[in-house]
């Protein structure tokens, strides 16, 4: 992700967020100075590095007849967006209606980035088991969650290239080139999918029980294959 994007993020305009890594690197500019500096337009400048007070992202430092503008610290300024969001969400949670039970359909699960955030949350989810198969590059992108599994004493089956292990967890090693993903988690929910087309990646997500027994008995032939290769090499 891109500097600029990523701070847009944070509820800084693309203006806004250009100043502010400006500031970051002078460590005070005048709205003139900045104007100069960015080729932003004098008018827009002022307007932008008002925005970025308001927002908590810079002070006003008053030098005689001169206004200045100082950053306020990245980290501190992130730090402070991420408190006042964690408390936007749980008053949001305190309000908003609970959801009944997960829906017993096929969900389908567009986009890339939608796809791991599924796959995060349902290992995080997870109350007892996790089952899951994909390639390193997968692995790794779940790493920190499946470790949190393993840590809260959840089994974790992983079958992924050779070169991805994590202790604590079964791991199973096979040929994992293309991008395939399965996973099952307390033998509830079952996710499947691919993310070869980047966002316009699909994968299917379910609570139904057939499907889940036809994805649970799918890894265990996978894991039985790859133990009767295991085998077949020792001999």
């Amino acid at each position: 992700m891109e500097l600029i994007e990523g701070l847009t993020n944070f509820n800084l305009t693309k203006q806004e967020a250009t100043l502010y890594v400006l500031l970051l690197k002078a460590g005070s500019l005048t709205g003139y100075e900045a104007a100069k500096q960015t080729g932003i337009s004098r008018s827009n400048t002022y307007t932008a590095l008002a925005g970025l007070v308001e927002k908590g992202a810079a002070y006003i430092l008053e030098e005689g007849k001169v206004t200045r503008y100082t950053p306020v610290a990245a980290e501190e300024f992130c730090q402070n967006k991420l408190e006042r969001l964690q408390k936007i969400k749980q008053d949001i949670l305190q309000q908003l209606p609970q959801l009944k039970n997960d829906a017993e359909g096929y969900i389908t699960i567009k986009g890339e980035q939608e796809i791991i955030n599924k796959l995060k949350n349902t290992v995080r989810q997870a109350q007892a088991r996790i089952y899951v198969s994909a390639n390193a590059r997968v692995m790794e992108l779940l790493q920190q969650e499946l470790q949190e599994a393993v840590d809260r004493k959840l089994k974790v089956v992983i079958i992924s290239d050779k070169d991805f292990t994590m202790q604590g967890a079964i791991c199973y090693s096979a040929s994992k080139q293309h991008e395939q993903i399965r996973l099952i988690a307390d033998s509830h929910t079952v996710l499947t999918g691919d993310l070869a087309d980047e966002e316009n990646s699909t994968c299917l997500y379910s609570c139904k029980r057939n499907l889940v027994d036809l994805f649970k008995d799918a890894l265990k032939n996978e894991i039985k294959l790859i133990e009767l290769q295991k085998g077949d090499n020792r001999g």
